[in-house]
């Protein structure tokens, strides 16, 4: 990229519906090679020295600078890896920002359906709002690059259990009257559960010294 193009870069917002949204590439084998490279120096540097500078933009960088940078780089990266965690982890933040009224709902009724201690382990005060909810997820992505990693992924993937029960039994809800609307709960459900059993394994993979 141009330094003119990056002078005039805006920030791309971008939906909850871009879930697991694919990047087009030549040669698979260079982009998994770049991924997992940026993940690893990216993590070690920061970790190293996680000056409160470097963590928060980091932690704001979808806000400045949209999604489509870091698509670019780990988008395409297997679930259970490290860029593939780190994708996941800045996806969820930027679903929360994008819609922290419908994700603080979608939380709060999934904090009342669900008989676990997941609301605990994401960390979430009762009720949560939508300021709440946002500061949640900053938190926990600021976890990753200043604290224990491990148990930053998985207050990801308690807090992803939340709002998966909460848009299933709102989906519930909604199937006689909106179908539309249901389905779209129905698919975010899911979506959310495959990213917590993801960010769950990714955990225990990192436990062990073998998330690559």
């Amino acid at each position: 990229m141009s330094d003119d193009s990056r002078e005039f870069h805006k920030p791309v917002r971008r939906p909850a519906e871009l879930f697991d949204r694919l990047f087009a590439a030549e040669d698979p084998a260079d982009v998994s090679r770049v991924a997992h490279t940026t993940a690893h120096a990216l993590l070690s540097r920061v970790r190293e020295d996680p000056s409160g500078e470097v963590v928060e933009r980091l932690v704001a960088f979808t806000d400045d600078h949209g999604i489509d940078d870091i698509a670019e780089l780990w988008s395409r990266s297997p679930a259970r890896s490290l860029p593939g965690a780190l994708w996941r982890l800045y996806l969820l933040q930027l679903m929360i920002h994008d819609d922290a009224p419908t994700a603080a709902l979608l939380y709060e009724r999934g904090r009342a359906e669900l008989a676990s201690a997941d609301e605990v382990i994401a960390g979430a005060p009762a009720p949560a709002g939508p300021e709440e909810l946002v500061a949640l997820i900053d938190m926990i992505l600021r976890g990753l690059f200043q604290g224990d990693f491990a148990v930053a992924l998985d207050r990801a993937a308690a807090f992803c259990r939340v709002q998966s029960a909460g848009a299933a039994h709102l989906a519930d809800d909604y199937e006689p009257t909106e179908p539309e609307r249901a389905s779209a709960l129905t698919t975010r459900a899911l979506r959310l559960a495959t990213y917590a059993g993801d960010l769950t394994a990714c955990a225990a993979l990192w436990r062990r010294d073998s998330l690559t």
